[in-house]
């Protein structure tokens, strides 16, 4: 007996597919994709927005790019100095007293200090005794030359009357000898007394000319030995005449570096006298720059802000602290209210462009090292590559990389680390 219980498969009957089944996974997939191409816009431009730096701007400062004059110069801060300051200083050792007080006006040759020496004045005493000496011992010894040359001519002239005599003699002696009223032997003594005459002669004149000449150079020894005495005196003497300090020029006493009545040393600095008619200015010129400066430079200082004209007159030969030390003078007539040590600023022009595109100088020189700018376009600022010429306190050559007109931001994008756009609100 079957007790199986039967199905129902008999009364199963297919269905038609539904249109939403057929493409409902498709319609959620492309749902899912849309959904994730909104989120993944939404954040990119999230994203670009956080990352695009913003200025206000009111807060830049915008230029254009037009032709104008550039000059390439060199600024410098400087100092104003005396042209002729010289300071003095002890040419002895001793007691100060100074004739002059800080600050004072002096004129040429005024005394201003004595010092007192009295080891110098001795020495002078002694040198000027020692001078006098040496005169008289010079002058004894031309009295004894002259004597001297006296005797010696004397025993000339007695040689020449003995020759004289012996000539005579032997005249005698021959006229006999030939009238035969004289032996032979006679005359010959008589030539003989004639030749040894002649040769005292000789020999008296020789000895005179020697004589002369060792006198001679015993007076010129002695006479050098004077002057040496009178020139070490003079010199004492002119020693002693320094210890009272006079002005070299005109002037005004800068400052006194001794007390009144100090005991002083040898080459002792004293004071400084500064010369107020020609005044110069001292600048430190960067070591880089300094090639390129030459003697009679043009440029200008700022006296009371109105520029005055100067020229380059020296450059120190060395660097100290990587800058070399250079010197301005004024084109004319000095302003008059110009002081030692005064500070001014100043310029010296290297080169002058006429009508070259250039932009203001502002902060993007330093900033970028002058490599690039932002170009302002559209409510945005573009970064765009440079190359920058001659550039001067006012304006910037520009070689490449900009048009006449554009406008350029120049300085007020502080913190911006090479952006390529900034927004401007």
């Amino acid at each position: 007996m079957d007790t199986s219980i039967r199905s129902t498969a008999s009364q199963d009957r297919p269905l038609p597919l539904s249109p939403w089944r057929r493409w409902r996974k498709p319609l959620i997939a492309l749902a899912a994709l849309a959904l994730l191409g909104g989120l993944g816009s939404l954040g990119a431009r999230q994203l670009q927005s956080q990352r695009v730096p913003q200025f206000q701007l009111s807060r830049l400062s915008i230029a254009p790019v037009q032709r104008a004059d550039v000059q390439r110069d060199v600024a410098a801060e400087g100092k104003v100095v005396a042209a002729n300051s010289p300071t003095l200083f002890a040419p002895q050792a001793g007691t100060l007293q100074w004739q002059v007080q800080a600050g004072d006006t002096v004129q040429a040759g005024q005394l201003l200090a004595r010092i007192a020496s009295p080891d110098l004045q001795a020495r002078v005493q002694q040198e000027r005794a020692a001078a006098a000496a040496a005169t008289a011992e010079a002058r004894r010894s031309q009295a004894e030359a002259e004597s001297e040359r006296g005797r010696a001519q004397a025993a000339v002239d007695t040689a020449r009357i003995e020759l004289q005599a012996a000539q005579s003699a032997e005249k005698r002696q021959r006229a006999a000898f030939e009238a035969g009223a004289s032996a032979r032997l006679q005359w010959e003594q008589a030539q003989d007394a004639l030749e040894k005459a002649r040769i005292s002669l000789n020999q008296a004149e020789s000895a005179r000319t020697l004589k002369t000449q060792a006198l001679q150079y015993e007076l010129e020894a002695k006479q050098a030995a004077a002057a040496r005495a009178q020139s070490q005196a003079a010199d004492l003497e002119r020693q002693l005449a320094a210890l009272e300090l006079r002005a070299p020029h005109g002037g005004a006493v800068g400052s006194l570096l001794v007390d009144n009545g100090s005991n002083v040393a040898r080459d002792a600095k004293l004071l400084t006298l500064v010369d107020l008619s020609q005044l110069d200015v001292q600048v430190q010129v960067p070591e880089g720059l300094a090639r390129e400066l030459s003697l009679g430079l043009p440029g200008e200082v700022r006296v009371a802000g109105q520029p005055v004209a100067v020229k380059l007159i020296s450059i120190s030969p060395e660097v100290v602290n990587g800058e070399v030390a250079a010197r301005l003078r004024f084109v004319g007539q000095q302003p008059p209210e110009l002081r030692q040590n005064q500070r001014l600023s100043s310029r010296l022009l290297l080169e002058r462009k006429s009508q070259v595109l250039s932009l203001p100088r502002g902060s993007f020189v330093e900033q970028s090292g002058g490599r690039y700018v932002y170009v302002l376009k559209d409510g945005r600022a573009e970064r765009r590559e440079v190359r920058l010429g001659a550039q001067s306190l006012e304006r910037v050559e520009v070689v490449a990389g900009l048009q006449a007109g554009e406008q350029v931001v120049i300085s007020g994008l502080d913190g911006v680390a090479d952006a390529p756009l900034i927004q401007i609100n």
